[in-house]
């Protein structure tokens, strides 16, 4: 009997040993795997110039949080989004593919789906490679089908491209509809006040930035941003209902923020990508009451301090939970800056001498360089070193740049190219050429340091905007590195250069890559 529960007893003991070793290695496995797969995050500012960011020493605004994840990793001088636009821009981030391949122009706030739900994205790519993934912040990729009832359950948006939780607005900030979108449905909303939306017609009874100025206590327009009121504010657009769910201004980066540092608190103990994607400095300009003049440029500059603020907040974050080590940054923004686009908010009268493009041509909506060429930070601790790179790259590089990082494979005819080492400071080889779009379509070709713009016919200038388009009926050559101003056209000095980019650019352009 002695004999037998020995027996029993080292067998019991054998059994537990072997558990606690599976146990083991399991969580060694795991946390191997976790180390292995650094959490990813993609901060993306809205019209924020290259000038706007202190780090590149070209204006006059101090953004010290933005400067730091310059300080940590590499800050690219070169590089861009794929367009001088929102929508595009956003739209080839997360899917590898040029804009103007899909048609990608600015959407109205109830424009349908954009990106195709069975294609490959980033964040379904980094699903595949075991992340959990979320949108917090500005979306302007369209929603549903193209006929939206924002009383129900939407079911075309950020969860069918590959967001596990998206908490956004629609559009923009100066579109409707002015409420928040969680995983498909409006925030807030009330069934006896249902929310209903249209860009052609009003409501009736329902006033009107252009017909009720004494509402508008706020701020008033420029031009364009005259229909439905919302917060004092008129929109592009119009609205009716949905009263509590629409949403107050000067809480809306507070918010982003939070939600933003709850999806990392509660994801910490594995692999998540986050797209926090900022609303400032687009218009309206509205920021917190703690951020009004602090500035001295009057309300643009203003919300990118508080930009800056809530992105110093988030990285805070990271620190205190002890992730900072383990995640990779990407610092950037959809596409370069405008004062005055559509209210009267001082930005141009108090500007200063903050130059937002820096010594750059163009703007927003321009084919000019300032319309694309971007701040483009990447900061990874303990991983990349501080540095300076002048390698092309563009955002719709990030796909199969992450997904070589993570051994996961994309389709064969994405434009998106794997600069991987380049983006952690391994090689300066970046893209041999680019192309950008800019409004109305319109598109240039950046090969090494030469930019061509071809000939298009339209206003050379945005009047109410004061930014040029680029547009000229004649071919425009420039060399960027000596020229960055570009003031110089070589064009007629050097046609020979001019017919070789111009060819490259169209076996591009005309290249079958859907």
């Amino acid at each position: 009997m002695m004999k037998n529960n020995t027996f029993i007893k080292k067998k019991f003991e054998l059994f537990v040993l072997t558990a606690l070793l599976s146990t083991f290695m399991l969580v060694s496995i795991n946390a191997f795997a976790a180390i292995n797969k650094p959490n990813i995050v993609i901060i993306y500012t809205d019209d924020l110039g290259i000038g706007d960011v202190s780090a590149y020493k070209m204006g006059k605004l101090s953004t010290p949080n933005i400067d730091s994840i310059a300080d940590q990793g590499i800050r690219f001088t070169n590089g861009y989004a794929t367009a001088a636009t929102c929508t595009p821009s956003r739209f080839s981030l997360l899917t590898g593919q040029y804009p103007w391949r899909k048609g990608a122009a600015i959407l109205p706030g109830d424009a349908p789906l954009l990106i195709d739900p069975t294609k490959i994205t980033l964040p379904k790519m980094l699903k595949k490679a075991g992340y959990s993934t979320a949108v917090i912040g500005k979306w302007h990729l369209g929603l549903g089908n193209g006929q939206i009832n924002w009383n129900e359950h939407i079911i075309l948006g950020p969860n069918e491209v590959g967001f596990d939780y998206s908490y956004i607005m629609a559009a923009t900030n100066d579109r409707v509809p002015n409420v928040y979108v969680k995983n498909g449905d409006v925030v807030g909303l009330e069934k006896n006040d249902p929310l209903q939306i249209s860009y052609k017609n009003n409501f009736a009874g329902e006033p009107t930035g252009i017909d009720n100025p004494e509402l508008l206590t706020k701020m008033t327009f420029s031009n364009g941003h005259y229909h439905s009121i919302n917060n004092g504010i008129s929109r592009i657009g119009y609205q009716k209902g949905g009263k509590k769910a629409q949403w107050i201004d000067e809480e809306m980066s507070d918010l982003f923020l939070a939600e933003a540092q709850n999806f990392i608190k509660k994801h910490q103990a594995e692999p998540f990508f986050l797209f926090y994607t900022l609303h400032q400095p687009h218009v309206p300009r509205v920021p917190n009451q703690r951020f009004v003049g602090k500035s001295g440029q009057g309300a643009r500059g203003d919300a990118i301090l508080e930009a800056d603020w809530a992105i110093g907040e988030f990285l805070s974050t990271l620190d205190e939970l002890g992730l900072s080590d383990n995640t990779l940054v990407i610092f950037s923004s959809d596409n370069g800056p405008v004062l005055d686009d559509g209210y009267h908010d001082e930005s141009v009268t108090k500007l200063g001498e903050h130059t937002p493009s820096g010594s750059l041509r163009g703007g927003k909506y321009s084919l000019f360089d300032a319309g694309a060429h971007i701040p483009f930070i990447v900061r990874w601790t303990n991983k990349i070193k501080p540095a300076i790179s002048d390698a092309l790259v563009s955002q719709h590089d990030l796909l199969a740049s992450l997904a070589s990082l993570l051994g996961q494979e994309i389709e064969k005819n994405s434009d998106s190219l794997n600069l991987m080492d380049t983006l952690l400071g391994k090689s300066d080889k970046g893209r041999k050429s680019l192309i950008v779009q800019a409004l109305g379509g319109r598109t240039a070709y950046r090969e090494d340091n030469w930019m061509l713009i071809p000939p298009y016919w339209g206003d050379e200038k945005l009047a109410k905007e004061n930014i040029e388009t680029g547009a000229c009926s004649c071919y425009q050559l420039y060399e960027l590195k000596t020229d960055p101003e570009q003031t110089a056209n070589l064009a007629d000095k050097y046609p020979e250069k001019t017919k070789a980019m111009y060819d490259n650019y169209r076996r591009i352009i005309e290249s079958d890559n859907n």
